[in-house]
């Protein structure tokens, strides 16, 4: 994932985009977030999972003085 996809991503992303940037394969990036093991937040909504953007940039180390003006 490149650098502008990573700050164009909305507050929470999927966990396959999340995993994506990581480098982790989609089957992996589930089963960790299933056991809370996941390397960023991870929001349970009913059966789906959420990946807080802002702590996936934090891991990464994209600070949001990076963010392209709209």
């Amino acid at each position: 994932m490149s650098r502008d996809e990573l700050l164009a991503l909305p507050a929470t992303t999927s966990v396959e985009n999340a995993a994506r940037a990581l480098g982790l394969g989609r089957t992996r990036a589930y089963e960790l977030a299933r056991r809370d093991r996941f390397p960023c937040k991870v929001i349970r909504i009913g059966v789906s999972y959420r990946v807080v953007t802002a702590d996936l940039h934090r891991l990464l180390g994209v600070t949001g003085a990076e963010r392209p003006s709209s």
